[in-house]
């Protein structure tokens, strides 16, 4: 057995002592034992110094890569998109919930086959594709942003069904508005088949919130944004997800979508629900300036994709890089690890603690995670021999 000693595991909130752990690696390489240290303890092994052990990266919000827009996937894709992922696990990032924009029936159903065969051919190096995450067309107009008009449908049972019939158990999440009339019915399907519902796009108020969560829906699709602000007099989603204390929120931490100081307000109110998600588009992985997004233009600048008319679609920031940047401006680097992965899990009803995530997985798979305190937050894999910028 080897043994790493001084390592530290991410939490969403962090324990009242240094919270060191020594870690066993048995002769296959696989994470065998983790056990706690006592506080000023030394154990034998390689010595972390608190650096931290994570699992990599899951992204429940991701939108194409490459050039390639989910919702347009075709047959003759596939390479690209098995490319697309084995770019995505270069980057750290062990899963996906490929997310599909509003488009038109038939487009969304042709991609979600397409889909179904990617998910089929898993190999190491490339990341997982869970379930897809619908993001429309139950959206309120006034609040679509980049979603094409043309295609946005009021939420009926019928129209879930033309959309989803027979890849019902390949949907992680589905985002709506709740405030539409025939929105209740939809999410009351949903969550009966498992789906988990997010709350995105939407002018709810706090009320039609806090009724959208009883009857259901767990989750805010990013936080802040295509929804009412945090506002003294009308609170809005936010405040009635921050209250209630089990609805996920997702953050896009680029430092744009959410100003850095109410990035970590939001996480410091509510560390165990902040999740964060890249929302990459398709041109992820590709040099910046102009690329096409159906039958428009997208301006990529620093990291930002936004239409020609300016408004705000997306980034094209990997989610780790997230990470990086919501620890510099929270200072908490443990909490910040965390929302990316280890709480993603939990949306998807993965409730095991992160020592529990680790245990049996080979130690080359995980993440190490230096500085974070003083210096800049880096990862590497953790059986990597130089650690990634």
């Amino acid at each position: 057995m080897r043994w790493l000693s001084n390592v530290r595991l991410p939490e969403a909130v962090p324990p009242c002592s240094p919270g060191h752990w020594r870690v066993g690696v048995d002769t296959a390489g696989t994470i065998a034992c983790l056990e706690p240290l006592e506080a000023g303890s030394a154990a034998a092994g390689d010595d972390w110094i608190g650096d931290w052990l994570s699992p990599a990266g899951v992204d429940l919000q991701i939108n194409g890569g490459l050039g390639l827009a989910f919702p347009e996937l075709t047959d003759a894709d596939l390479p690209r998109l098995l490319e697309l992922l084995e770019l995505l696990w270069r980057d750290g990032v062990e899963a996906i919930s490929p997310t599909l924009v509003t488009c038109g029936v038939a487009p969304l159903r042709q991609a979600l086959a397409v889909l179904r065969t990617a998910r089929a051919l898993p190999a190491p190096g490339r990341a997982r594709l869970l379930g897809a995450h619908l993001e429309g067309p139950f959206l309120a107009k006034a609040r679509r942003g980049a979603h094409p008009e043309a295609h946005l449908a009021l939420p009926s049972l019928a129209a879930l069904q033309a959309r989803i019939e027979g890849f019902e158990s390949e949907i992680a999440l589905m985002t709506l508005a709740p405030e539409l009339d025939g929105a209740e019915a939809v999410i009351a399907a949903l969550c009966a088949q498992g789906i988990v519902v997010s709350l995105g796009h939407s002018e709810a108020s706090e009320r039609q919130a806090q009724h959208a969560f009883e009857a259901g829906v767990g989750m805010l699709t990013h936080a802040f944004n295509a929804m009412p602000g945090l506002h003294h007099r009308a609170p809005g989603p936010v405040a009635a997800a921050v209250l209630r204390g089990d609805v996920a929120m997702g953050l896009i931490a680029d430092g744009v979508h959410v100003a850095p100081s109410q990035a970590v307000l939001l996480q410091r109110l509510a560390p165990r629900q902040v999740v964060l998600v890249s929302d990459a588009l398709a041109p992820y992985g590709l040099p910046e300036g102009r690329h096409r997004w159906d039958s428009r233009s997208l301006l990529v600048e620093n990291g930002s994709c936004r239409l020609e008319d300016g408004t705000l679609a997306g980034v094209t920031l990997p989610l780790l890089e997230g990470v990086v940047r919501l620890a510099g401006w929270s200072r908490a680097p443990g909490a910040a690890i965390a929302a990316a992965t280890v709480l993603p899990r939990r949306v998807l009803g993965d409730h095991r603690p992160v020592q529990e995530l680790l245990l049996g997985q080979p130690l080359a798979e995980a993440l190490r995670w230096s500085g974070g305190d003083v210096d800049p937050l880096r990862w590497r894999r953790a059986g990597a021999a130089t650690r990634t910028p």
